[in-house]
């Protein structure tokens, strides 16, 4: 992975998928920012930023924002969609214990009518898993998400309690691909309409799981389980 990474300096993030660095030379140039939260805590001008770079000639940008090191020592990684290889990647290893039994696992499956899964389990039974990717680091080592108000999310949860309810097993990983979260929880404060949503989930059957992750330039790879808390301390959710 290294090998085709490059560091860089961040200068600002605009029009949600775009930021501006400064590579190693001084040249300043544009590049694909693959995250549309708020990435609270996750931009810092100044901050030393790492790029993967693309020799795909369709592309408009051929680098794009991987990781961030915050003036605090934490390593973050930004972009989302890494979040489900790295549970793919676990899941295949057999290095998340509560998912482990199930002999074929497949991804981006429709399981009903405008649901899709991000992982289906199968045999013995079926089990549905969603996974997000939180950045959001408070102080405490405590994570939230999400980061912005997200109906996607509150939807997802809600398909999850439906799955247990059609009489399958649903669960949803919280996934902390900041190295400084130590425990996760709903970000209440930004949206309450999710935290409400997943506690009613829980209340009716779907399991939550909270992971942490080793963040750096030569992988991005699952690490131990964290504390899951329904309810983060309201001095926490006050920092956001």
């Amino acid at each position: 992975m290294s090998d085709h990474w490059i560091t860089a300096t961040l200068l600002r993030r605009y029009k949600r998928f775009l930021a501006d660095v400064q590579l190693p030379s001084g040249e300043t140039v544009t590049v694909h920012c693959p995250n549309t939260g708020a990435m609270t805590g996750c931009m810092e001008p100044g901050a030393t930023i790492w790029l993967s770079v693309s020799d795909n000639p369709k592309r408009k940008y051929s680098l794009t924002w991987e990781l961030i090191e915050t003036s605090a020592g934490n390593r973050i990684c930004i972009h989302s969609a890494r979040a489900n290889k790295v549970v793919a990647a676990a899941l295949a290893d057999n290095n998340i214990p509560e998912l482990m039994g199930y002999e074929r696992h497949r991804r981006e499956v429709k399981v009903e009518e405008g649901t899709r899964a991000d992982f289906l389990l199968e045999s013995p039974g079926r089990c549905v898993v969603e996974v997000k990717s939180v950045t959001l680091g408070l102080s405490d080592g405590y994570g939230a998400f999400p980061d912005a108000v997200s109906d996607r999310a509150t939807r997802h949860v809600r398909e999850l309690a439906k799955v247990v309810a059609n009489g399958d097993r649903a669960v949803m990983i919280l996934l902390a691909m900041h190295t400084g979260i130590q425990r996760i929880g709903p970000a209440d404060s930004i949206d309450p309409v999710y935290g409400e949503a997943v506690r009613a989930a829980i209340s009716e059957g779907v399991e939550v799981l909270a992971y942490g992750c080793e963040v750096s330039p030569d992988g991005i790879v699952l690490s131990g389980r964290l504390p899951f808390e329904p309810v983060l301390p309201s001095a926490v959710l006050d920092e956001i």
